[in-house]
Formats: structure tokens, C-alpha cells, sequence
């Protein structure tokens, strides 16, 4: 990720950290491996350009709730099942759900426009929507859900 836009105190931004956070959950998936043990591998390598502190907190809160957000995907992505969806779409949206419901810094419709962003960057023309409609479903609930948790 060299090149990747930084904030103002040098690390890269929340929106580099989520894609490349996306980047590894999809490698994760598409190699059948966990993201964690996969981030793990990545971290000091001097192969790949340093993994911001964000990326990990994301990697590893969505692989510590993995099982409770892909239950709310299911249940939320009418007429899709997780493994049913494009690969980078269920990364993004994995992603959303965790910032949704665990990260207390992240409001709710940032959460969701960053979503939206990135699906825009990295997936297909229609992704963009089904990403908004399904953490829009997610996140208008979201306070009952947080209160549950």
C-alpha cells in the first residue's frame, strides 16, 4: 500500500486501513485460511508495506465476531447467504456491521458511507447498493442490536 493516503498524524487513514482490511479478510476467504493467522504473517514482514494499527483492530474484531455478523448478514441480505455473495462484498460488509456494532467511534452512517466507498473502489457496479440497503436494514436496528451485545 505504498502510496496509501495518511492522516494528519502520519498513519494511514481509517478509508486506507479499511481497504487494505478488506484486502486481507478476502485473501483470508479466498485462501481458506484466517484472517488473523494471515494478518499475523503479515505484520513486519518486510515484504508488504506496515500494517496500520485500524487495519489490525478491524481484522481482528471481525474475525473475533465473525460468527454473530454473518448471522446478521444472512438474516439482512434478503434473498443472499454469505457464502452466496461476491467475496469482496462480504469482506466490506463484514466490515460495516463490526464498525456498526463495536466501534462506538464510528457513527453509524460513517460506518455505512465508508462501506458504500470502498465497495464502489474495489467491486462490482451493483454492490454499492446491496452494500447500502443491507447495512442501512443493519443499522436501523443497530441500537437495539448494540444493546443485546
Amino acid at each position: 500500500m505504498s502510496g496509501a493516503a495518511r492522516g494528519k498524524y502520519g498513519g494511514p487513514t481509517r478509508r486506507a486501513a479499511r481497504t487494505r482490511a478488506v484486502e486481507i479478510l478476502y485473501e483470508a476467504a479466498q485462501r481458506g485460511d484466517d484472517a488473523t493467522t494471515l494478518l499475523a504473517g503479515r505484520i513486519g514482514s518486510v515484504d508488504v508495506d506496515a500494517i496500520g494499527d485500524y487495519t489490525i483492530t478491524l481484522v481482528e474484531g471481525v474475525t473475533e465476531h465473525l460468527a454473530h455478523i454473518d448471522e446478521l448478514l444472512a438474516e439482512h441480505a434478503q434473498g443472499w447467504t454469505v457464502d452466496r455473495m461476491p467475496p469482496v462484498d462480504a469482506a466490506v460488509l463484514r466490515i460495516g456491521v463490526y464498525e456498526l456494532l463495536w466501534r462506538h467511534d464510528v457513527p453509524d452512517p460513517v460506518a455505512i458511507d465508508e462501506a458504500v466507498g470502498i465497495a464502489k473502489e474495489l467491486s462490482t457496479d451493483d454492490s454499492p447498493r446491496f452494500v447500502n440497503g443491507v447495512l442501512g436494514r443493519i443499522g436501523s436496528i443497530a441500537d437495539r442490536l448494540r444493546a443485546v451485545l
